[in-house]
């Protein structure tokens, strides 16, 4: 099958990436806010219920459940484990959230993608550039300095600790979730995984969430809700438009941006409304561990694309955009 071709309008692929940068970089405070009159596993069982919905709505009518029909057992249970790695990251991410900050958070679960890459080489026999190494080697320090900036700014707090240790067991779920799903492209579209996965895990959290509480939501938090619940589908829906106008390898550059964008839209909304956010503390060492983060996903994403085989089970129409970024048709891991 012949390579995907770009349109070259990169314009307006800039737009979309931007818009999708946007979208990411403001969901952390909006389920922040959300977790004032909410617990974690009932917000997340509505923003899976409210995908399911919307996605049958727009799956069914074109038959593309029709795809799911003979499917093997092996499929299954790779559809099973995809299903579970992301029920488990986006509970624990917003379970996390709730231990620490927006912008603690979108740092930290910059450690999803990695993980995948990481599987890549074990479980399919993917290939690094050398400098794509080092990119890796820049992150990892980065993640580094800014772990030990926030220890020595919020005084080693169990909080933080628990709160991260959290959002590092989500970026772990989320890479396995990844790679199942990676294997599954081969045989079925993105979007019907998708729709099995937001339908099965509306399903499963139901007796842990609370619906009840959606009853006494105020007009604010029901609009912030609804945002959370909107905010996955219309990102990715950008994500993978700007991917049909622009070089995967430039979309997944401006994407590293996304942790300083958040550090922005913590700081704006406390600026704001200061009872709504509480603003970040991050020092000196806690920035410049940032900027490696964006530096070193960014490096990975210009310098070469991996060189591995070709799997015979393998989908070859979709692109993936950078070795330490979720793969196009991936959910985001946050």
């Amino acid at each position: 099958m012949a390579l995907h071709q770009v349109s070259g309008r990169w314009k307006l692929g800039l737009v979309l990436t931007l818009s999708t940068v946007g979208l990411w970089a403001t969901l952390p405070v909006a389920l922040k806010i959300s977790l004032e009159q909410m617990d974690a596993v009932t917000v997340t069982w509505f923003r899976f219920l409210f995908a399911a919905v919307l996605m049958t709505a727009w799956l069914l009518p074109r038959g593309s459940l029709r795809s799911l029909r003979g499917l093997e057992r092996g499929h299954w249970w790779l559809l099973g484990i995809a299903t579970v790695g992301l029920i488990g990251n986006y509970v624990l991410y917003v379970i996390g959230l709730d231990y620490t900050t927006p912008a603690n958070a979108q740092v930290i679960i910059q450690l999803a993608p990695l993980l995948m890459a990481m599987g890549g080489l074990l479980v399919f026999g993917e290939r690094f550039s050398a400098g794509q190494w080092l990119g890796l080697l820049v992150l990892l320090g980065g993640l580094g300095l800014f772990f030990r900036d926030q220890l020595l700014v919020l005084g080693s707090s169990s909080r933080y600790l628990l709160g991260a240790g959290v959002i590092v067991a989500a970026a772990v779920v989320w890479a396995i979730y990844a790679l199942a799903q990676k294997q599954l492209l081969g045989r079925l579209g993105s979007p019907v995984i998708m729709l099995v996965i937001y339908a099965v895990a509306s399903v499963l959290l139901l007796p842990w969430a609370s619906p009840t509480q959606l009853m006494a939501l105020d007009t604010k938090h029901w609009l912030i809700l609804l945002y959370c619940a909107l905010n996955t589908l219309a990102a990715y829906g950008a994500f993978a438009e700007a991917l049909a106008h622009w070089e995967a390898s430039r979309v997944s550059a401006v994407l590293a941006l996304t942790p300083l964008l958040t550090f922005a839209a913590v700081a704006i909304t406390h600026w704001l409304a200061p009872q709504m956010v509480a603003a970040e503390k991050i020092g000196a060492i806690g920035f410049a561990g940032a900027l490696m983060v964006v530096a070193g996903s960014a490096l990975t994403s210009l310098l070469g694309r991996r060189r591995r085989p070709k799997l015979a089970c393998e989908a070859t129409d979709g692109e993936i955009p950078a070795p330490i970024r979720p793969i196009p048709e991936a959910e985001s891991a946050q």
